[in-house]
Formats: structure tokens, C-alpha cells, sequence
């Protein structure tokens, strides 16, 4: 059975957590899979700030450190961010895999051009980093936001009949009016949306947090991780202090 660890980049109730849960049956996937969701310790309230995303990368790096040594075979990140990827594939050697970039290419391999349909602006510079480091601004036909904070704990549970027509109007318009062939979902905690939007528009709609499981299911097929040449290990690393600040994080109020 092939474990794989799941980092959620928020400190949340089990309640909580279980509607992330919920993007497993997004997916179909291997019987021989199994997932364990493990919330950061310490986490910003949200991604608005470069302050916000050192902490996120502190935090999610911290909770996937020991993966590899408690025997997890892969690690997912939770977030389009892919906050703490990086840092983790520069600890350890299993196969690590965060949704932005996972989704970014998904997109290109279904069309030309794709639109990231978001909750909000604040959001914008997430996707802006990646696409910069991928080279692929030029294969953008937008971002769309519906203005609406998001919700990083109860998702869009209870918001369905205000958020999904709203994002359906935005993937419209990126249809309509920008070029799009393909609509990206922009946070993994849009995730209710996805089967309402695939249903009601005519152009692949991509699912990143599912999309991420199959990735880790495909490199683990493959025999494939990342490469030590890109992603070299500390000389010198400082997992106890780590996991110190993290503990002591852990006690302000979330």
C-alpha cells in the first residue's frame, strides 16, 4: 500500500478537514493508495503577503519533514501556492507535488490557452509567480475574480447558490470574451465548485488538488521523483529548530 501524505497549510478542526477530504472523490485512483490529510501547526490567516508566504513555507516545510522517515511514499501540498515544495524537495527524495505548477501544465497539455477563475484579487500574485517561473504568461488568457473572501476552513460549504453562478459567469466571460480553451480552478479550496462548473461549460475545467493525487500516482508508477541536481539538500539542516518554532507557533490563536 503506497502512503501518502497530504499537507493542509492551515491549522483546522477535524469537521474542517474532512471537507478536504472530500476532493479524494474528485478522482479515480489506485486501490493500493492511501491518503493521510495533516494540518500545518502555524499557518497566516491568508496568502495576501510575501510575509504570509515565509510563514507558509516554514509551516508546510515543518510538517512534511519527517514524511519520508515515517514511511510516506509521496507528499501532496494543499494549496495552489505550492508553498513549501521547494524547501521539501530539497529534504528529502520522495516524490513531492504541489497543484499550482501540476495544474498550470495540465492546462497546456488540453488547449492553448487557459484562464485561472479565483475567489479574489489578493490571489493574483500566487499565480503570477508561477507562471513566471514557468515562462507561460504568454499561454494566459486571464484571471478572473469573483470578489468574494474565501473561506480557507468551511471552503464554500453553504455559500453554493451565491459562489457557483458567480465563478460560472467569470469562466464564461474568459470563454466569451478572452480566448480560453481552459478554465483553471484557482485554489484547492474551490474544490465543491469543480463538478457544477465541469457540468455547465463546454471547455475542460481543471480540478488542482485531485489533479495533484493523480500526479503522485503517475510519478510513483514511474519510478519518478524530482532531481537532486535542481533541488540540492542542506549542508547543514535544522529540522529541531524547525520543528521548535513550530511547536511554540502552535499556541497563538489561529
Amino acid at each position: 500500500m503506497k502512503q501518502i501524505l497530504v499537507i493542509v497549510p492551515f491549522p483546522m478542526s477535524d469537521q474542517n478537514l474532512a471537507m478536504r477530504k472530500q476532493q479524494l472523490k474528485s478522482v479515480q485512483l489506485c486501490d493500493d493508495m492511501e491518503f493521510t490529510f495533516r494540518p500545518v501547526k502555524a499557518a497566516p490567516k491568508n496568502y495576501v503577503s510575501e510575509a504570509d508566504m515565509v510563514l507558509a513555507d516554514i509551516a508546510i516545510l515543518e510538517a512534511g519533514l519527517t514524511a519520508e522517515n515515517e514511511g510516506f511514499d509521496a507528499v501532496c501540498i494543499d494549496t495552489m501556492s505550492d508553498s513549501g515544495v521547494a524547501a521539501l524537495r530539497s529534504s528529502l527524495s520522495i516524490p513531492i507535488v504541489g497543484p499550482g505548477r501540476a495544474s498550470m501544465l495540465m492546462a497546456l497539455m488540453l488547449g492553448h490557452q487557459f484562464s485561472i477563475i479565483t475567489m479574489w484579487k489578493k490571489w493574483h500574485h500566487l499565480y503570477d509567480k508561477t507562471l513566471n517561473e514557468l515562462g507561460i504568461n504568454a499561454n494566459l488568457a486571464s484571471i478572473r475574480s469573483i470578489d468574494v473572501a474565501p473561506d480557507n476552513q468551511a471552503l464554500l460549504d453553504g455559500k453554493e447558490d451565491k459562489v457557483f453562478p458567480l465563478l460560472e459567469s467569470a469562466a464564461r466571460q474568459a470563454i466569451d470574451e478572452d480566448g480560453a480553451d481552459v478554465i483553471l480552478l484557482g485554489s484547492t479550496t474551490m474544490h465543491q465548485a469543480h463538478t457544477y462548473l465541469a457540468s455547465a461549460l463546454e471547455v475542460p475545467v481543471i480540478n488542482p488538488g485531485p489533479l495533484a493525487y493523480k500526479m503522485v500516482e503517475s510519478l510513483l508508477g514511474l519510478g519518478l521523483s524530482h532531481s537532486i541536481q535542481a533541488y540540492p539538500k542542506s549542508l547543514a539542516p535544522r529540522d529541531r529548530m524547525l520543528h521548535a518554532m513550530m511547536k511554540t507557533a502552535s499556541e497563538f490563536d489561529h
